[in-house]
C-alpha cells in the first residue's frame, strides 16, 4: 500500500526565558481519510496518514461492518490533493448485509458513531466480555502503560498525537498504534491485533487518551475485558464498561491507578497466569 508523510517540519517563533526567538517544530500530519465500501463512502474521518490497511480491517471491525479480515477482498488508498479514500471491496455476503444496513442509515454521523439512526444505537450496549478469564497483576498494570509510553515514536517527535496498544501478559505490547485521533488510534491497533490473529479475550487495551464510551464500546468489540488508560473516564464509559464486565482502569501514574469497575480481575502482588 502507498505510503504517506506523517509529519512536516514548520516554522514557529517561541518565547524562552522572555525572549522570542525564530524556529522550528515537527507537527503531524492530519488529513481526510474516507472508508469506502463498494464505492459508497461510509465515514470520513479526521486521520494520521499511517498503518492505513489497519486502519481500514479495523474501522470495519469495531463498526460490525465485518466479523473478521478474510471478510475483506482488497483494501486501496486512492490518494488527491484533498485527502485519501479507502476504497474496502468485501466479500458478497458482507457487501448485501452493508448494502441493507445503508437503507436504514438517516443524517450525518460524528467521529466514533459512524453509521447510527438514533440516541439508543448511540448509548448501545456493549458486548459481554465477562466470560473472559483474563487477569492482571498490579505489576502488570503498571508495566502495559509504561511500555506504551515508550513505544510511541511519533509522539515523541510532535507531542501531539494519541496512542493504542494490545498488551498480553508473558508478551508484552504485540502492537503499537498511533494517530491525531484517539479513536482512530484505537480502530488501527484493532486491525493490527487482528490481522496479526491475536484473540481480544487474551489481551488488554491500553490508551493514552480519556476512555469515553465509544472506546468501551470498540473494546468490548474485539472481546478485551480490560481497558486501561493513561488519562480519566467519562461516567457513561464507566457504566457502560460496569454492564459489559469490563475492568476499566484509568489515570494511571507511575506506580498509582484507579479501579473502576471489576476490581476482581485485578490480582495484587505476584505475576497473573492467563488461562
Amino acid at each position: 500500500m502507498t505510503t504517506f508523510p506523517l509529519i512536516q517540519t514548520v516554522s514557529e517563533t517561541a518565547r524562552r526565558n522572555g525572549k522570542l526567538s525564530a524556529g522550528s517544530r515537527v507537527v503531524p500530519q492530519e488529513t481526510p481519510v474516507a472508508l469506502s465500501y463498494g464505492g459508497s463512502t461510509h465515514a470520513v474521518m479526521m486521520a494520521t496518514p499511517g498503518d492505513l490497511e489497519d486502519f481500514a480491517v479495523g474501522f470495519s471491525l469495531t463498526e460490525g461492518i465485518i466479523a473478521d479480515p478474510s471478510d475483506i477482498e482488497t483494501i486501496e488508498a486512492v490518494a488527491d490533493d484533498k485527502g485519501i479514500d479507502l476504497q474496502i471491496m468485501l466479500k458478497d455476503a458482507q457487501n448485501v448485509a452493508l448494502v441493507a444496513r445503508r437503507r436504514h442509515m438517516a443524517g450525518p454521523v460524528g467521529c466514533g458513531l459512524c453509521g447510527i439512526e438514533s440516541i439508543e444505537q448511540a448509548v448501545r450496549q456493549a458486548p459481554s466480555v465477562s466470560t473472559s478469564p483474563l487477569r492482571l497483576s498490579e505489576q502488570q498494570v503498571i508495566e502495559a502503560v509504561a511500555l506504551l509510553n515508550g513505544q510511541q515514536p511519533l509522539h515523541f517527535e510532535t507531542r501531539a498525537v494519541h496512542g493504542a496498544g494490545f498488551y498480553v501478559p508473558g508478551k508484552g505490547l504485540i502492537a503499537v498504534r498511533e494517530d491525531v485521533g484517539r479513536h482512530n488510534a484505537l480502530d488501527k491497533l484493532v486491525g493490527a491485533a487482528a490481522r496479526a490473529g491475536y484473540r481480544g479475550a487474551n489481551g488488554a487495551v491500553v490508551v493514552t487518551s480519556r476512555v469515553s464510551v465509544e472506546m468501551v464500546q470498540k473494546t468490548a468489540i474485539i472481546g478485551s475485558p480490560f481497558i486501561i488508560a493513561i488519562s480519566a473516564p467519562t461516567a457513561l464509559a464507566i457504566r457502560t464498561a460496569e454492564e459489559a464486565g469490563m475492568t476499566l482502569i484509568a489515570l494511571v501514574r507511575g506506580q498509582d491507578f484507579e479501579v473502576f469497575t471489576h476490581m476482581d480481575r485485578i490480582q495484587p502482588g505476584a505475576v497473573a497466569d492467563v488461562a
